[in-house]
């Protein structure tokens, strides 16, 4: 089993690596989409760990939109994972791909919609469609959400690098 690393010049807490470490097995495949990640009482032991720890590194996979949780079934990868791992196999990071934000994805569909697909509305499944379109509209913001969460991560990691950086610079 392998354990978090511990390296004495990154500062960074224990749950990220635990993050970085299952990141890396779902991005090369290890854990794939629709799999169950491990229990949190076999990544404790894997990374000799915490509970509360492991929970801290699964929400941080959670908030990058990799993984989600049934509340008493596990955590598992989403199918998003493997599409975030194509680009980052050859390094084995995790990397933050640009997608079009909420509000013009669901302009173009509706424009779609409105362009070819007028049976729905004629058959009087109107109520359906905007069920349909709503869930879709909020299925996206929530990936969105995820996505700003895990680029807003990144960013606070990037601020602290550079913050460390100038403290040691500026030391008599």
């Amino acid at each position: 089993m392998s354990h978090a690393p511990e390296s004495r010049h990154d500062r960074r807490p224990p749950y990220q690596h635990a993050a970085d470490e299952l990141r890396r097995d779902i991005l090369q495949g290890r854990i794939k989409p629709g799999e169950q990640v491990p229990p949190v009482r076999l990544l404790t032991e894997r990374f000799h760990l915490a509970s509360m720890t492991i929970r801290n590194a699964l929400d941080v996979l959670r908030d990058e939109g990799l993984i989600y949780t049934i509340h008493g079934r596990g955590s598992y990868v989403t199918d998003r994972a493997e599409v975030d791992a194509e680009p980052a196999e050859q390094t084995g990071e995790f990397t933050i791909d640009y997608s079009p934000p909420v509000w013009w994805q669901v302009q173009q569909e509706a424009a779609e919609r409105e362009a070819g697909t007028e049976e729905t509305i004629v058959h009087g499944d109107t109520e359906a469609a905007v069920s349909a379109d709503l869930i879709k509209v909020l299925t996206a913001l929530r990936d969105e959400v995820r996505h700003l969460s895990a680029q807003h991560q990144e960013l606070r990691r990037e601020m602290e690098a550079l913050k460390a950086e100038r403290g040691q610079g500026s030391q008599p």
